[in-house]
């Protein structure tokens, strides 16, 4: 079975929860946030991280288990995708 898409918003505009909530009825699926400063930074640390390991072959999913949990912030309205 393929996953849901979800989708992760991180910066300013994923504090406000209107965004949120237009991101989500457009593109039909959940929106999650992480508490984290600098996200942008942080996704580019891991993925350093894992060029670094590399020819250990440790996935990238690996680097990554020890990432801050996403939160869901805001669901598709019901009905949302008919408009």
């Amino acid at each position: 079975a393929v996953p849901r898409t979800r989708i992760l918003a991180t910066g300013g505009a994923s504090h406000n929860k209107k965004i949120l909530q237009v991101l989500s009825d457009v593109f039909n699926a959940p929106v999650y946030t992480i508490d984290t400063a600098n996200s942008a930074c942080l996704g580019s640390a891991y993925r350093a991280i894992h060029g670094l390991v590399a020819e250990t072959n440790v996935s990238f999913a690996d680097v990554v288990k020890l990432a801050p949990e996403p939160r869901l912030a805001v669901t598709p309205t019901a009905g949302a995708e008919e408009v």
